[in-house]
């Protein structure tokens, strides 16, 4: 029932790197292209990576650079390494295949404050 749960998320510094994970159910995992997007109150959604099923990664030009996405296909996990966080960086982040979207889970709170 539940396909996508993420964690990792907390209260970091600026410059701080903690990494995200995304647990995938299998269906969407094995099939699809998974992406972390991030929103923030009063913007849009925003997608910062992509990973397809082969491993090729895209990135937003806003995090190219500082963030790498990845994945373990025993875990059925994805992650998200993020490096050198800026407030704006600050948002809920989430993990979902990509337009075609499946049921948004509860994402994780990315809090960059000194």
């Amino acid at each position: 029932q539940v396909q996508l749960v993420e964690s990792g998320g907390g209260l970091v510094q600026p410059g701080g790197s903690p990494r995200l994970s995304c647990v995938v159910s299998t269906s969407i995992f094995s099939f699809n292209t998974i992406g972390w997007y991030r929103q923030t109150p009063g913007k849009q959604r925003e997608l910062v990576a992509s990973i397809t099923t082969g491993g090729s990664v895209g990135y937003a030009d806003s995090v190219k650079g500082r963030f790498t996405v990845s994945k373990d296909n025993a875990k059925r996990t994805v992650y998200l390494q993020m490096t050198s966080l800026k407030p704006e960086d600050t948002a809920v982040y989430y993990c979902n295949r990509l337009r075609t979207f499946a049921s948004w889970g509860q994402g994780t709170q990315v809090t960059v404050s000194a």
